[in-house]
């Protein structure tokens, strides 16, 4: 983003809007409107998908190079990662058959989720800058980390949501399913009661589970802005150079680089809660009342 007659919030405020528009790709060459996707953030899902492919290479990569003998380091680690999901997901859903489908989900689900959320660790301005060095656009957006984008982690969570929903089916029977709804937990007495309640159970739960991941990941894109701040004030309009400076952009690159070590624990921790809970809630899905 050009620093002309821009201010601090205003840096912040461009960093945190997303690429909604094709209109927004081309109007620096002179192109405008060529399509409007103002509901759909087109910059949280090219990043998705792309991570997404990215995380299934790394993880087919793995399995192709599986051997009976000494494993390589990048073949222990994958094992070692899956042995870990593995194990937890025995824990909690005893089905063996449904561990067959869970387990490889919940894989990728952590893998997916870590790779998003390792996007905050880039410099803040690198990939918007050479986005906009492609524009032509010196006001183009670009968000690079799609679980700092509400509509990503959400849709994460309803993706949960329905496979919760198929194995209540899969496992219960419709009629099943539908009998717990009306009964549990304050028997059939309360059945009005008890579907309202178990209603509200599910999308809570969605809600939640979308929103935590959300929440954690927006805060950490928003300290990396305010960090990077830190060491381009100066070069705001209105500002002037002085000796403070050369300090604040050693106090810059030195918090920085704390935050980012701390950022690390932040974003593998964040995949791993999304991960455990969906095993959480789809064992729950195999718990009859």
């Amino acid at each position: 983003m050009a620093s002309e007659n821009i201010t601090a919030a205003d840096y912040i405020k461009h960093h945190l809007q997303s690429l909604t528009s094709l209109s927004d790709v081309t109007q620096g060459q002179g192109l405008k409107n060529i399509a409007d996707f103002s509901f759909i953030n087109i910059d949280a899902i090219f990043f998705a998908v792309l991570l997404g492919v990215v995380g299934s290479f790394v993880l087919w990569m793995g399995a192709k190079r599986a051997t009976a003998g000494v494993p390589g380091r990048f073949q222990a680690a994958i094992e070692i990662l899956y042995e870990f999901v593995d194990d937890m997901c025995k824990g909690i859903i005893h089905n063996e058959q449904s561990r067959k489908v869970v387990a490889p989900l919940g894989l990728t689900l952590f893998v997916w989720i870590f790779l998003m959320n390792a996007m905050d660790l880039l410099p803040v301005d690198l990939l918007p800058w050479l986005w906009q060095g492609v524009t032509g656009d010196h006001h183009a957006l670009l968000r690079v980390v799609p679980t700092a984008d509400l509509n990503t982690t959400l849709a994460l969570a309803i993706g949960v949501l329905l496979v919760c929903l198929f194995y209540n089916v899969k496992i219960k029977g419709f009629g099943g399913w539908m009998h717990e709804m009306f009964t549990a937990p304050f028997g059939p007495m309360l059945a009005p009661a008890n579907f309202i309640l178990n209603i509200v159970e599910f999308l809570s739960k969605t809600v939640s589970h979308g929103m935590r991941l959300f929440g954690n990941m927006y805060a950490g894109e928003l300290v990396f802005l305010l960090i990077a701040l830190l060491g381009g004030a100066w070069a705001l309009p209105g500002e002037s150079f002085s000796l403070m400076d050369p300090i604040m952009v050693l106090f810059h690159i030195l918090a920085g680089v704390i935050w980012a070590i701390f950022h690390i624990l932040v974003i593998t921790l964040q995949a791993f809660i999304f991960m455990a809970l969906a095993f959480v809630y789809i064992g729950q899905a195999h718990d009859a009342h």
